[in-house]
Parts: C-alpha cells; structure tokens; sequence
C-alpha cells in the first residue's frame, strides 16, 4: 500500500467515541507506523466494548451503578500502541480501577459464590486465579486516614485516594508483582493483597522442608507468610513511615473461600492488636491464648485445636502423657507416679512434646492452649 493510501484510509476512519480525543491530538514527532495503530485502535476498541458489557452485568448484579469518570486523554509521547490493558486498572480514577476494587470487596464479603463467576470476572480485571491465593490484610489507618477529617470532602478523599495507592504501590514493589489487580483499598484505611501461597511464590521466606505441596493444608504456610508479612511490614514502614498492623489468612480450597481467609485475617488483625497493644503480623496460629477466646467461629477454634495437636496424632503416649499431666496440676511427681514411670522419662516426653508441637505444657500460657485444644477435641471427636 502507497503512503498516499495509507493516509486516506486513516484519513476516512471512523474512530470509536471513546478513541476520538486521542485521534484529534497534534500529529507526533514521530508517529507509529500505521500497522502498529491500526492495531492498536482495533485492540482497544473490542476491549473497550467487551469492558463496557462486563460492567453493566456486574451494576446488574450489584443493584448500583459503578462511577465512570471521564479519562484524560491519553498521548502518543506518554502511551504506546501497544500497551498492556492491564496499566489502565493502575489508574486511580478510571471506572476499571472501581471495578476492580469492587470485584475484590465483593469476593472476600461472600458475594460471589461460584469459580464459574469468580473468573470470568478475574479474567477481564487481568488476574491469575491459577496458585492457590491467601487474603493478606494491612491496617494502614494510621496513614491512609490521618488528618483527613481537618481538610474538606473532595480534598480528604483525594488525599485518602493517594495514599491508599502509596500502600498498594508498595506492595506491588515488595512483592515485584507486575500491577496491582490482586490489591484493593477496602475502606477504612485496610488494603487487601490476594497473595500467592504456594511453595513458588514463598520460597524466599520459607525454611528448609516448612512449605506444603498440599493446596488444601489451612495451617502449612502460615510460618512463610508471617515471614513475607514482617517483611513487607518494614519496607511500608520506610514508604510511610507509620508502623502498620497486618494480619494474615489461611489458605481455603476454592475461590469463593477467599472470603474465609479474609475472616480469619480480620480476626488475627483484631485480636492481635488487641491483645498485644501495638503493630504486628498477626494470624490465628501465633495468637495464642487469645485465638480460643476471641475467635468467635467455633469451627475455627476447632481447626485450629485439630492444627496445634496434629503433630501427637501418631504419639498416644504423648496424648496420655497431657491428660495424666493436667490432671496432676502440671505437677511433675503425681504425675510420674500416676504413670508409673520414672521423673526422667516425664520429663523427656513433656520435652518431645515441646519439640513437635512448638508448645511448652510447662509454661502457662502454652500449657492452658493444649488444654484447650484437648477440650475442643474431645467435644468434637464422637463418641
């Protein structure tokens, strides 16, 4: 094709509404070649329209309609042809940067009930659904919301808006994740990151032989994401320089259970900045005492009872040892004699005891969590 004909075919193309302001810009310096445009305009033009109908089904279903706000118009020094679609969800003004939040709040509320609708929304938003994910939940009020109730209803929210983008941008570094579709702001100062828990993704915080190939174990990758979360906890730390609060969730089988894993890092972050009176990383493993008697989810105590006690599943003798120690008052001769062995063979299995659980019966705080964990169990095992 002649350049005479190339520029009458531009010339005579009718643009798509929504592409219209980036055609009538001045002409660049050095303007793509025609094929690059031409399919760049094609390109936009059908995910804009397939956008467009995905978010009128989800105002369908959401009974409200999104905002959309009018974009700038984009430029041919700033934007490529080729660009991927998935930079537009990292503008914050955009209707997709609404959806997205949306989509994720919808999701850990329980609003989405089955994988079928769950991915065909993911996909559009650009996310890979396909590692097994874990909700981690960062209380950033204490810098996303401070002092915005002294300025004036549009400024607050802009300033709210900016720095909620200043957390997610800094978990999308500590992460080098490459956009941010897996992060929302909730509101309220939380920011929600789906992480990746598999054992790729958590190699660099895990240790020698921690990590579970099993995509169903709750508990097995707790102790690397803690790790990953104390991590991340310092490097917002020096964006923000607030200390902030995180708390993490298990891993449940199916995407719709990412609503469990968001309630039980809601929970870890509650009880946890409760019960310690400052910043952490918090999940319902490391919370001790404080996870039976503050989670109000029975199955969960449950789990977590069923967790702390799984290493002495195969160790009877462990188990009688417990039962025969707390009923002796924690008192190591009664309960020598009640066994009828020697004070040296009490000790080393209340030793092993320790070494497989990570718990010390010797140590009240330890010694009331097996207790509590042999109760539930035993309330829940039939009879």
């Amino acid at each position: 094709m002649t350049d005479l004909a190339q520029q009458r075919k531009i010339a005579n193309y009718t643009a798509p509404a929504v592409l219209r302001p980036a055609l009538l810009l001045p002409p660049p310096a050095l303007p793509p070649s025609f094929d690059e445009l031409n399919q760049a305009l094609d390109d936009m033009r059908l995910r804009n329209v397939y956008l467009e109908q995905r978010i009128v089904q989800l105002e369908t279903v959401l009974h409200e309609p999104l905002t959309r706000r009018e974009a700038p118009a984009p430029s041919w020094r700033t934007v490529s042809p080729t660009a991927g679609f998935e930079n537009s969800y990292l503008d914050q003004r955009s209707p997709q940067h609404d959806l997205k939040n949306r989509f994720i709040a919808d999701l850990l509320h329980g609003h989405l009930s089955t994988d079928q609708d769950i991915l065909r929304d993911a996909a559009i938003l650009g996310m890979d659904f396909s590692p097994p994910r874990t909700v981690i939940l960062i209380d950033a009020a204490a810098y996303i919301l401070h002092d915005s109730e002294s300025l004036p209803g549009e400024s607050a929210d802009a300033q709210i808006r900016q720095r909620a983008q200043t957390v997610i941008r800094g978990v999308v570094s500590f992460f080098h994740l490459p956009n941010e579709t897996i992060c929302a702001y909730l509101g309220d100062g939380a920011v929600a990151v789906l992480k990746a828990s598999d054992t790729k993704n958590l190699a660099a915080w895990a240790e020698r032989g921690e990590l579970s190939e099993q995509r169903d174990s709750a508990w097995a990758n707790l102790p690397a994401l803690r790790r990953a979360g104390r991590a991340l906890q310092s490097h917002l730390s020096g964006i923000t320089g607030v200390n902030l609060s995180i708390g993490i969730g298990r891993y449940h089988p199916g995407l719709p259970e990412l609503a469990r894993s968001y309630q039980d890092a809601r929970a870890a972050l509650s009880l946890g900045r409760r019960f310690s009176g400052q910043p952490g990383v918090y999940s319902l493993d490391n919370l001790g005492i404080a996870a039976f008697v503050g989670v109000p989810d029975e199955q969960t105590r449950v789990d977590l009872a069923s967790h702390l006690l799984s290493p002495l599943t195969h160790e009877p003798e462990l188990l009688d040892t417990l039962s025969a120690f707390f009923a002796e008052d924690c008192c190591p001769a009664p309960t020598a004699a009640r066994l009828t062995i020697h004070r040296n063979t009490l000790a080393y299995r209340l030793d092993k005891i320790t070494a497989l659980t990570g718990l010390n019966p010797r140590r009240f705080d330890d010694g009331v969590q097996i207790r509590l964990a042999l109760a539930l169990r035993a309330l829940h095992t039939p009879c």
